[in-house]
């Protein structure tokens, strides 16, 4: 069973859809996610979120999840997910210009997160920050208006991907069929 983490999106209904097809969930508020609870699951999605990650105060966050980073079941983050997974393991936020469009993303090296996908493929957008790329993670894919588009850990499955591959119909599909099948190995 994945546990979805619903960190305030009003995409986290279409995130449900698509986990759905592929097996059991649980969606939980964000606040309320704990790390026994999470150890119960197969795998983490966190959702995005109606933050602005330079705009607040990040450090209620980051110390509610702080546990994460000795966690070892597959994590997937989405846009605020995967700022957060980002944060959570030393990467800085930044302005961008806003996107909220369908975007090109070029994917640079295997990930099993974009397995069954061309090398570049359209996603879409909707945020105005980005992140660096955190220690121990790696640069997957980018976009002309985003470099972070997706990273993954050098050791761990954690993933996060800044588009919104749950509005990005059969491709988007894939990516969550994915993560699940990597989920199905832990």
């Amino acid at each position: 069973m994945i546990l979805i983490v619903d960190c305030g999106s009003s995409k986290t209904p279409y995130i449900e859809q698509l986990v759905d097809e592929f097996c059991d969930y649980t969606t939980i508020p964000f606040f309320e996610l704990t790390e026994s609870m999470a150890k119960d699951h197969k795998g983490l999605i966190f959702s995005g979120a109606p933050i602005l990650i330079t705009e607040i105060e990040m450090g209620k966050y980051i110390s509610h999840v702080s546990w994460i980073k000795e966690f070892n079941k597959p994590i997937f983050g989405i846009c605020f997910g995967h700022q957060l997974l980002g944060l959570l393991h030393g990467a800085y936020g930044s302005k961008m210009r806003e996107d909220r469009d369908w975007q090109e993303i070029e994917v640079f090296i295997d990930c099993g997160l974009f397995d069954k996908l061309p090398s570049t493929f359209d996603m879409m957008e909707d945020h105005c920050e980005s992140i660096s790329i955190p220690e121990n993670f790696e640069l997957v894919a980018s976009s002309d208006v985003c470099v972070n588009e997706a990273m993954q850990h050098k050791e761990k499955p954690f993933f996060g991907v800044q588009f919104h591959p749950e509005v990005s119909g059969n491709f988007g599909r894939i990516v969550f069929e994915n993560f699940i099948t990597i989920t199905d190995k832990y």
